[in-house]
């Protein structure tokens, strides 16, 4: 039989529109069993959520150098480097952003529409994963029904934004509030740090650093990219206005062909009937000649045959 996390990978892994009748199909099929009630207890994703889950599933390099420059971030922050810390401030930035656009194009080509406001909570998802060990590890598993925020100033309530927390090993935060240590979010640090961060972090922050930029080039070559794509629909736009006057112009001109000739064809069958009224005329009168030429003939032949009685005479 499949485990509790078997099942929500399978789960989360649908469309949000699929996924209550899936679930409760499967707590159907369990039914009696100790997984039933678990599964039942299973909530659908928010988008924003679905969303960074997509991304785990089909975009897990990328995520991956989200969450490692997290870690590089937190190294610098022991360290107390402002100037790197600054640097990697503006990467996190730029990082979180090119993979936010990413997961807004994956889920769009699925049909599943992402407003501005669950793209900042995407974004804030992604960002908390940077700042918060448990909210990488929370990310990382894919199986998020809610989005996360950290600010770094205290613990980050994973528990209630995963499925299935207790088999992810994920606790409620305490009661009391006990505060975890968790970086601090540094959006704009001072001039003022100790300097000189550790070799391993410095090496990480490289990593990290080329890992931004490639994503970067990334997110530029896709710009460039739709650019020409929106260059060349504008092209076939363009060729298919020009071709469609081309076709209304030539369309007009038969028309008005086709007037011309219905016109002339109008003229045509007029006189087609008067050459067909003369005709009948003229039939009429050859026939009332024929009748003259006969009786002429014969008056004719009765004379010449009287004068030759006489002459005979």
């Amino acid at each position: 039989m499949a485990t509790l996390l078997e099942i929500a990978e399978e789960l989360y892994g649908l469309e949000p529109g699929e996924f209550t009748a899936a679930r409760d199909a499967r707590v159907k099929e369990l039914a009696g069993t100790e997984l039933a009630p678990l599964v039942k207890a299973l909530r659908k994703p928010a988008t924003a959520a679905w969303v960074v889950d997509l991304l785990v599933r089909e975009e897990t390099e990328q995520v991956e150098q989200v969450i490692a420059l997290g870690a590089v971030f937190r190294e610098a922050q022991e360290g107390m480097d402002g100037p790197q810390l600054r640097d990697l401030t503006r990467q996190r930035r730029q990082l979180t952003a090119a993979v936010t656009r990413r997961a807004r194009e994956l889920a769009d080509q699925r049909g599943i529409r992402v407003t501005d406001v669950v793209a900042e909570q995407v974004e804030a998802t992604l960002t908390a994963a940077m700042i918060d060990p448990d909210a990488a590890r929370a990310v990382r598993s894919g199986l998020l029904v809610g989005p996360l925020t950290a600010t770094g100033l205290g613990p980050v309530d994973v528990a209630t934004a995963v499925a299935a927390p207790d088999a992810l090993g994920f606790e409620p935060l305490p009661e009391d509030g006990s505060p975890r240590r968790h970086l601090r979010a540094v959006p704009d640090l001072p001039d003022k740090g100790r300097r000189g961060a550790q070799r391993s972090a410095a090496s990480k922050a490289d990593k990290a650093r080329e890992a931004a930029e490639r994503a970067l080039e990334e997110a530029r070559a896709e710009l460039e990219d739709a650019d020409e794509d929106v260059t060349a629909a504008r092209e076939q736009h363009d060729h298919a206005g020009a071709e469609l006057e081309r076709i209304e112009e030539t369309s007009r001109a038969a028309i008005e062909e086709r007037e011309r000739l219905r016109e002339r064809l109008a003229e045509l069958d007029a006189a087609a009937s008067r050459l067909a009224a003369d005709l009948k005329t003229a039939s009429k009168l050859q026939q009332r000649a024929a009748r003259t030429l006969a009786d002429a003939e014969r008056r004719r032949e009765g004379a010449a045959s009287r004068l030759r009685e006489l002459e005979q005479d």
